[in-house]
């Protein structure tokens, strides 16, 4: 294991003090220490949101984009270099509102990347409107009246849409959570590690107390999480209480195994063929 020093930012944290974010990072750095990933060799995606910042909290490559395209940018990134461990971090609105087409298609592609999304249920960095995991009746600054439709349920999504890894996890154990990122990123292919990670300042109801008492892990011997249609069942699941843990994991090609430029190598360490490059600028003049 690596020393987790070694994975230090000079920029400390500006969450709120108790946000359920301090927990994923956490356990993001000890799982790359555990897998003794160089920070050279890391690359961090994000969109915009509280969550989002993560990138500048740990020493690794970083990329701050834009709303909704953390999933666009990382995929150009892991394509161009496949020899980078490729991760995104955001939140439920940046991930599955804004930024659900990307999602959708990096699951059905089945890109080597794995996406942390930190889902607190509400918009946290525009101070508290709903957001697509609200549950309906919940009451925000933007649902005065209560949230009128159904939450997206990110996991039974990922599970149709292609991902070869789908888990859940909560910030408030961390231990548990870190052996769930730990096993998205050794895994080939799509991982999708959704994370209850409670927002302490504009959401009320989903609290840490909540999910300690409404959730529980499932994993054990008699869980099988190959299996689609149990996988299926398991994500649906919302009583007596909620699912933790890894759904499900199976093993396929992925898309960088398939597309045939990139098994050519990785592109960013391509030669350009142009013996003379002061010919092709001038054509530019």
């Amino acid at each position: 294991m690596l020393e987790l020093s070694k994975y230090k930012s000079e920029i400390r944290p500006d969450w709120c003090p108790g946000c359920g974010d301090f927990g994923v990072l956490n356990s993001l750095v000890q799982a790359v220490a555990n897998l003794e990933i160089d920070p050279k060799d890391l690359l961090i995606v994000s969109g915009i949101g509280c969550s989002s910042n993560l990138p500048g909290f740990i020493h690794a490559y970083g990329l701050h984009t834009l709303h909704g395209r953390a999933m666009a940018v990382a995929s150009g990134a892991r394509l161009a270099n496949p020899d980078l461990t490729v991760v995104v971090t955001g939140g439920d609105g940046d991930g599955y509102g804004i930024g659900l087409g990307h999602f959708v298609h990096a699951m059905r592609r089945n890109l080597d990347i794995t996406y942390i999304v930190m889902n607190n249920q509400i918009y946290g960095l525009t101070t508290g409107q709903a957001s697509p995991t609200s549950t309906r009746g919940f009451v925000t600054k933007s649902t005065p009246q209560g949230v009128t439709e159904d939450p997206i349920n990110p996991i039974a999504l990922a599970l149709v849409s292609g991902a070869t890894y789908v888990a859940r996890g909560f910030s408030g154990d961390p231990k548990h959570l870190t052996e769930l990122i730990q096993g998205g990123i050794k895994h080939k292919g799509f991982a999708l590690v959704d994370v209850f990670s409670p927002c302490v300042t504009w959401n009320k109801i989903d609290t840490y107390d909540y999910f300690r008492q409404n959730c529980y892990k499932f994993n054990d011997s008699s869980y099988d999480t190959v299996s689609m249609d149990r996988a299926l069942l398991k994500a649906r699941e919302t009583e007596p209480k909620i699912p933790i843990g890894l759904f499900y994991e199976t093993s396929k090609p992925t898309y960088e195994e398939s597309d045939p430029v990139v098994k050519l190598g990785p592109v960013v360490k391509a030669k350009l063929g142009i013996s003379d490059p002061t010919v092709l600028f001038k054509e530019f003049y």
